[in-house]
Protein backbone atom coordinates (compact mmCIF):
# COMPACT_ATOMS: atom_id res chain seq x y z
CA UNK A 1 0.00 0.00 0.00
CA UNK A 2 2.79 2.42 0.95
CA UNK A 3 4.68 1.69 -2.27
CA UNK A 4 1.59 2.34 -4.38
CA UNK A 5 0.98 5.62 -2.53
CA UNK A 6 4.57 6.74 -3.08
CA UNK A 7 4.40 5.90 -6.76
CA UNK A 8 1.06 7.69 -7.05
CA UNK A 9 2.39 10.86 -5.43
CA UNK A 10 5.38 11.01 -7.76
CA UNK A 11 3.12 10.32 -10.71
CA UNK A 12 0.89 13.20 -9.63
CA UNK A 13 3.92 15.46 -9.45
CA UNK A 14 5.10 14.60 -12.95
CA UNK A 15 1.64 14.93 -14.48
CA UNK A 16 0.43 18.02 -12.59
CA UNK A 17 3.38 20.24 -11.65
CA UNK A 18 4.67 20.52 -15.21
CA UNK A 19 1.28 21.92 -16.25
CA UNK A 20 1.28 24.70 -13.65
CA UNK A 21 2.34 28.24 -14.57
CA UNK A 22 5.98 28.78 -13.61
CA UNK A 23 5.28 31.18 -10.70
CA UNK A 24 2.67 28.82 -9.28
CA UNK A 25 5.04 25.83 -9.41
CA UNK A 26 7.81 27.81 -7.70
CA UNK A 27 5.42 29.04 -5.00
CA UNK A 28 4.16 25.49 -4.42
CA UNK A 29 7.70 24.26 -3.96
CA UNK A 30 8.50 26.96 -1.41
CA UNK A 31 5.29 26.26 0.49
CA UNK A 32 5.97 22.51 0.70
CA UNK A 33 9.56 23.20 1.78
CA UNK A 34 8.53 25.63 4.51
CA UNK A 35 5.90 23.25 5.88
CA UNK A 36 8.43 20.41 6.00
CA UNK A 37 10.99 22.69 7.67
CA UNK A 38 8.55 23.86 10.35
CA UNK A 39 7.62 20.28 11.21
CA UNK A 40 11.28 19.55 12.12
CA UNK A 41 11.13 15.97 10.91
CA UNK A 42 14.06 13.55 10.67
CA UNK A 43 15.19 14.82 7.25
CA UNK A 44 15.32 18.45 8.39
CA UNK A 45 17.16 17.59 11.58
CA UNK A 46 19.62 15.44 9.64
CA UNK A 47 20.21 18.26 7.16
CA UNK A 48 21.00 20.65 10.03
CA UNK A 49 23.31 18.10 11.61
CA UNK A 50 25.16 17.69 8.32
CA UNK A 51 25.36 21.44 7.79
CA UNK A 52 26.87 21.82 11.26
CA UNK A 53 29.95 20.01 9.91
CA UNK A 54 30.12 22.27 6.87
CA UNK A 55 29.67 25.50 8.84
CA UNK A 56 31.14 24.58 12.25
CA UNK A 57 31.04 28.12 13.63
CA UNK A 58 27.37 28.66 12.76
CA UNK A 59 24.97 29.60 15.55
CA UNK A 60 21.74 27.62 16.01
CA UNK A 61 19.92 30.51 14.33
CA UNK A 62 22.28 30.41 11.34
CA UNK A 63 21.88 26.63 11.02
CA UNK A 64 18.11 27.05 11.05
CA UNK A 65 18.36 29.66 8.30
CA UNK A 66 20.58 27.37 6.24
CA UNK A 67 18.32 24.35 6.68
CA UNK A 68 15.27 26.40 5.66
CA UNK A 69 17.10 27.63 2.56
CA UNK A 70 18.29 24.07 1.99
CA UNK A 71 14.77 22.67 2.03
CA UNK A 72 13.67 25.35 -0.43
CA UNK A 73 16.61 24.48 -2.68
CA UNK A 74 15.74 20.77 -2.41
CA UNK A 75 12.11 21.38 -3.36
CA UNK A 76 13.23 23.64 -6.20
CA UNK A 77 15.16 20.64 -7.51
CA UNK A 78 11.95 18.60 -7.54
CA UNK A 79 9.77 21.34 -9.04
CA UNK A 80 12.34 21.88 -11.81
CA UNK A 81 12.78 18.17 -12.39
CA UNK A 82 9.04 17.60 -12.78
CA UNK A 83 9.02 20.39 -15.42
CA UNK A 84 12.32 19.69 -17.22
CA UNK A 85 10.71 17.71 -20.09
CA UNK A 86 8.95 20.95 -21.10
CA UNK A 87 12.15 23.07 -21.13
CA UNK A 88 13.44 24.05 -24.55
CA UNK A 89 17.11 23.86 -25.48
CA UNK A 90 17.11 27.67 -25.64
CA UNK A 91 15.83 27.97 -22.10
CA UNK A 92 18.41 25.53 -20.79
CA UNK A 93 21.21 27.45 -22.53
CA UNK A 94 19.92 30.74 -21.11
CA UNK A 95 19.49 29.54 -17.52
CA UNK A 96 22.50 27.26 -17.01
CA UNK A 97 26.11 28.42 -17.10
CA UNK A 98 28.93 25.96 -16.42
CA UNK A 99 32.45 27.32 -15.95
CA UNK A 100 35.48 25.59 -17.44
CA UNK A 101 33.42 23.34 -19.70
CA UNK A 102 36.51 23.07 -21.88
CA UNK A 103 37.77 20.29 -19.62
CA UNK A 104 34.81 18.21 -20.82
CA UNK A 105 34.75 19.20 -24.48
CA UNK A 106 38.53 19.04 -24.94
CA UNK A 107 38.67 15.66 -23.24
CA UNK A 108 36.05 14.15 -25.53
CA UNK A 109 37.61 15.81 -28.60
CA UNK A 110 40.88 14.07 -27.77
CA UNK A 111 39.15 10.70 -28.06
CA UNK A 112 39.25 9.89 -24.36
CA UNK A 113 36.22 8.90 -22.40
CA UNK A 114 35.20 11.38 -19.70
CA UNK A 115 33.66 10.81 -16.26
CA UNK A 116 31.78 13.68 -14.63
CA UNK A 117 31.43 13.02 -10.88
CA UNK A 118 29.00 15.17 -8.90
CA UNK A 119 27.78 15.58 -5.32
CA UNK A 120 24.16 16.24 -4.32
CA UNK A 121 24.33 19.96 -5.11
CA UNK A 122 21.57 22.03 -6.79
CA UNK A 123 20.02 20.20 -9.77
CA UNK A 124 22.18 17.47 -11.33
CA UNK A 125 19.34 16.50 -13.69
CA UNK A 126 19.30 20.05 -15.09
CA UNK A 127 23.08 19.86 -15.50
CA UNK A 128 22.55 16.65 -17.45
CA UNK A 129 20.04 18.37 -19.72
CA UNK A 130 22.58 21.15 -20.29
CA UNK A 131 25.06 18.48 -21.44
CA UNK A 132 22.60 16.76 -23.79
CA UNK A 133 20.74 19.78 -25.18
CA UNK A 134 23.23 22.66 -25.04
CA UNK A 135 26.42 20.74 -25.80
CA UNK A 136 24.65 18.01 -27.76
CA UNK A 137 26.56 15.27 -25.93
CA UNK A 138 24.74 12.04 -24.95
CA UNK A 139 25.89 10.27 -21.80
CA UNK A 140 25.35 7.23 -19.64
CA UNK A 141 24.45 7.29 -15.96
CA UNK A 142 23.37 4.91 -13.22
CA UNK A 143 20.16 4.97 -11.16
CA UNK A 144 19.59 3.19 -7.87
CA UNK A 145 16.73 0.73 -7.98
CA UNK A 146 13.83 2.28 -6.09
CA UNK A 147 10.77 0.70 -4.55
CA UNK A 148 8.20 0.23 -5.87
CA UNK A 149 9.56 -0.93 -9.22
CA UNK A 150 7.03 1.30 -10.99
CA UNK A 151 8.64 4.34 -9.35
CA UNK A 152 12.06 3.25 -10.61
CA UNK A 153 10.56 2.84 -14.07
CA UNK A 154 9.21 6.41 -13.88
CA UNK A 155 12.67 7.76 -13.06
CA UNK A 156 14.30 5.80 -15.87
CA UNK A 157 11.70 6.92 -18.42
CA UNK A 158 12.02 10.52 -17.23
CA UNK A 159 15.81 10.61 -17.53
CA UNK A 160 15.80 8.78 -20.84
CA UNK A 161 13.35 11.40 -22.16
CA UNK A 162 16.04 13.98 -21.32
CA UNK A 163 18.61 12.21 -23.49
CA UNK A 164 20.37 10.04 -20.92
CA UNK A 165 21.15 6.33 -21.09
CA UNK A 166 20.21 4.97 -17.65
CA UNK A 167 21.64 1.75 -16.20
CA UNK A 168 20.36 0.06 -13.04
CA UNK A 169 22.79 0.07 -10.15
CA UNK A 170 23.58 -3.62 -10.22
CA UNK A 171 27.23 -4.02 -9.36
CA UNK A 172 29.53 -5.51 -11.97
CA UNK A 173 26.97 -5.40 -14.78
CA UNK A 174 26.66 -1.61 -14.66
CA UNK A 175 30.42 -1.19 -14.16
CA UNK A 176 31.21 -3.26 -17.24
CA UNK A 177 28.82 -1.28 -19.43
CA UNK A 178 30.20 2.03 -18.16
CA UNK A 179 33.74 0.84 -18.88
CA UNK A 180 32.77 -0.07 -22.46
CA UNK A 181 31.20 3.36 -22.99
CA UNK A 182 34.33 5.07 -21.72
CA UNK A 183 36.69 2.97 -23.81
CA UNK A 184 34.69 4.02 -26.88
CA UNK A 185 35.33 7.68 -26.00
CA UNK A 186 31.89 8.45 -24.56
CA UNK A 187 30.71 10.39 -21.50
CA UNK A 188 29.60 8.95 -18.15
CA UNK A 189 27.99 11.08 -15.41
CA UNK A 190 27.74 9.82 -11.82
CA UNK A 191 26.39 11.31 -8.59
CA UNK A 192 29.16 10.03 -6.36
CA UNK A 193 29.32 11.54 -2.88
CA UNK A 194 27.63 8.94 -0.66
CA UNK A 195 28.28 5.22 -0.35
CA UNK A 196 27.30 3.24 2.72
CA UNK A 197 28.31 -0.13 1.30
CA UNK A 198 31.28 -2.14 2.48
CA UNK A 199 33.06 -1.30 -0.80
CA UNK A 200 32.97 2.45 -0.23
CA UNK A 201 36.24 4.36 0.07
CA UNK A 202 36.87 6.16 3.34
CA UNK A 203 37.68 9.86 2.90
CA UNK A 204 38.21 12.84 5.15
CA UNK A 205 35.25 15.15 4.61
CA UNK A 206 34.99 18.36 6.56
CA UNK A 207 37.35 16.93 9.16
CA UNK A 208 35.58 13.59 9.70
CA UNK A 209 35.46 10.20 8.01
CA UNK A 210 32.81 9.41 5.40
CA UNK A 211 32.53 6.83 2.61
CA UNK A 212 32.28 7.60 -1.09
CA UNK A 213 31.94 5.28 -4.10
CA UNK A 214 35.09 3.76 -5.57
CA UNK A 215 33.50 3.53 -9.04
CA UNK A 216 34.66 6.83 -10.60
CA UNK A 217 38.30 6.29 -9.62
CA UNK A 218 38.29 2.63 -10.67
CA UNK A 219 36.71 3.44 -14.03
CA UNK A 220 39.32 6.11 -14.71
CA UNK A 221 42.14 3.71 -13.87
CA UNK A 222 40.81 0.83 -15.95
CA UNK A 223 39.77 2.79 -19.04
CA UNK A 224 42.13 5.78 -19.19
CA UNK A 225 39.12 8.11 -19.03
CA UNK A 226 39.41 11.66 -17.74
CA UNK A 227 37.90 12.07 -14.25
CA UNK A 228 36.35 15.51 -13.67
CA UNK A 229 34.67 16.67 -10.45
CA UNK A 230 31.67 18.99 -10.91
CA UNK A 231 29.99 21.32 -8.42
CA UNK A 232 26.70 23.18 -8.93
CA UNK A 233 24.78 26.01 -7.27
CA UNK A 234 21.73 28.18 -7.81
CA UNK A 235 22.75 31.71 -8.84
CA UNK A 236 19.28 33.24 -8.47
CA UNK A 237 15.62 32.27 -8.76
CA UNK A 238 15.93 31.31 -12.42
CA UNK A 239 19.57 30.44 -13.08
CA UNK A 240 21.94 27.66 -12.10
CA UNK A 241 25.71 27.80 -12.36
CA UNK A 242 28.40 25.19 -12.03
CA UNK A 243 32.08 24.48 -12.37
CA UNK A 244 33.94 21.59 -13.95
CA UNK A 245 37.09 21.22 -11.89
CA UNK A 246 40.54 20.26 -13.11
CA UNK A 247 41.06 16.55 -13.85
CA UNK A 248 41.80 14.13 -11.03
CA UNK A 249 44.90 12.35 -12.28
CA UNK A 250 45.73 8.71 -11.69
CA UNK A 251 48.77 8.57 -9.34
CA UNK A 252 51.91 7.26 -11.01
CA UNK A 253 52.78 4.96 -8.12
CA UNK A 254 50.96 2.86 -5.55
CA UNK A 255 48.63 -0.11 -5.51
CA UNK A 256 45.19 0.03 -7.09
CA UNK A 257 43.68 0.48 -3.63
CA UNK A 258 46.06 3.34 -2.82
CA UNK A 259 45.37 5.04 -6.14
CA UNK A 260 41.63 4.67 -5.68
CA UNK A 261 41.83 6.14 -2.19
CA UNK A 262 43.88 9.13 -3.37
CA UNK A 263 41.60 9.88 -6.32
CA UNK A 264 38.41 9.56 -4.28
CA UNK A 265 39.85 11.91 -1.68
CA UNK A 266 40.56 14.41 -4.47
CA UNK A 267 36.90 14.19 -5.51
CA UNK A 268 35.81 14.73 -1.91
CA UNK A 269 38.05 17.80 -1.64
CA UNK A 270 36.52 19.29 -4.80
CA UNK A 271 33.00 18.59 -3.52
CA UNK A 272 33.85 20.20 -0.19
CA UNK A 273 34.97 23.36 -1.97
CA UNK A 274 31.62 23.70 -3.73
CA UNK A 275 29.58 22.82 -0.64
CA UNK A 276 31.48 25.32 1.51
CA UNK A 277 30.72 28.07 -1.00
CA UNK A 278 27.03 27.14 -1.35
CA UNK A 279 25.91 25.09 1.68
CA UNK A 280 22.25 26.02 1.15
CA UNK A 281 22.24 24.07 -2.15
CA UNK A 282 23.58 20.84 -0.63
CA UNK A 283 20.78 18.27 -0.57
CA UNK A 284 22.15 15.78 1.94
CA UNK A 285 19.18 14.77 4.06
CA UNK A 286 20.63 11.38 5.04
CA UNK A 287 23.39 10.16 7.32
CA UNK A 288 26.78 10.54 5.70
CA UNK A 289 29.62 10.44 8.23
CA UNK A 290 30.62 7.15 9.81
CA UNK A 291 30.25 8.66 13.28
CA UNK A 292 26.52 9.09 12.61
CA UNK A 293 25.90 5.55 11.41
CA UNK A 294 24.32 3.00 13.66
CA UNK A 295 25.92 -0.46 13.94
CA UNK A 296 23.50 -1.58 11.24
CA UNK A 297 23.61 1.15 8.62
CA UNK A 298 20.22 2.68 7.99
CA UNK A 299 18.46 2.15 4.71
CA UNK A 300 17.28 5.28 2.88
Amino acid sequence: MRDRLTDGLYGLGWSTVKKLPEPAAAALGRTIADIAWKRRGKSVLRLESNLARVVPDATPERLAELSKAGMRSYMRYWMESFRLPTWSAERVAKNVHIKDAHYLTDGLASGRGVILALPHLANWDLAGVWVTRTLGIPFTTVAERLKPETLYDRFVAYRESLGMEVLPHSGGTAFGTLARRLRSGSLVCLVADRDLSASGVEVKYFGETARMPAGPALLAQQTGALLLPVTLWYADESKMQGRIHAPVEVPETGTRTEKTSSMTQALADAYATGITEHPEDWHMLQRLWLADLEPREERT
